[in-house]
C-alpha cells in the first residue's frame, strides 16, 4: 500500500507541475476571455488518459503500478476532467444513458453551485 501511495504522490507532484507549466505557456501565447489554459489542460489530460487506458487494454505492458503513476497520479493531478471524461466513456460503452443524464449535468451544476457556495461563505 505504501508503494502505491508513493507512486500516486510522485505522479501527482509531476502532473501538477505539468499543469502549471501548461498554464504559463498557454497564457503567454494566447490572450482572451475564454479560459483556454484550463480548456487545454482538460482536453490534453483526457487524451492522455484515453491513450493510457487504450494501451492497457491492448497489452500487458502497462502494469497496475504504472497505471497508478500515470493515470491516477499524473493525469489525475493534471486534470480531474480526464477521469470524468473517461468515466462517461465507460457509461456510454455500457449504454447507461440514465446515469449519464444525471452525472454530466449534475457534476457541472453542483460543481458550480459548490464553488459559488464556498466563495459566498468566505467572501
Amino acid at each position: 500500500m505504501i508503494k502505491q501511495l508513493l507512486l500516486v504522490g510522485i505522479g501527482g507532484f509531476t502532473g501538477s507541475i505539468f499543469r502549471y507549466l501548461t498554464y504559463l505557456w498557454v497564457d503567454k501565447k494566447f490572450e482572451g476571455a475564454f479560459p483556454l489554459a484550463t480548456f487545454s489542460v482538460n482536453i490534453i489530460g483526457s487524451f492522455f488518459l484515453g491513450l493510457l487506458y487504450g494501451a492497457a487494454v491492448r497489452s500487458d505492458l502497462i502494469s497496475q503500478d504504472l497505471r497508478l503513476l500515470l493515470g491516477v497520479g499524473i493525469c489525475g493531478s493534471y486534470t480531474t476532467f480526464s477521469t470524468f471524461a473517461f468515466e462517461n466513456m465507460g457509461l456510454l460503452g455500457q449504454k447507461d444513458f440514465v446515469t449519464i443524464a444525471y452525472y454530466i449535468p449534475g457534476s457541472i451544476l453542483l460543481g458550480l453551485l459548490a464553488a459559488y457556495g464556498g466563495y459566498s461563505i468566505l467572501r
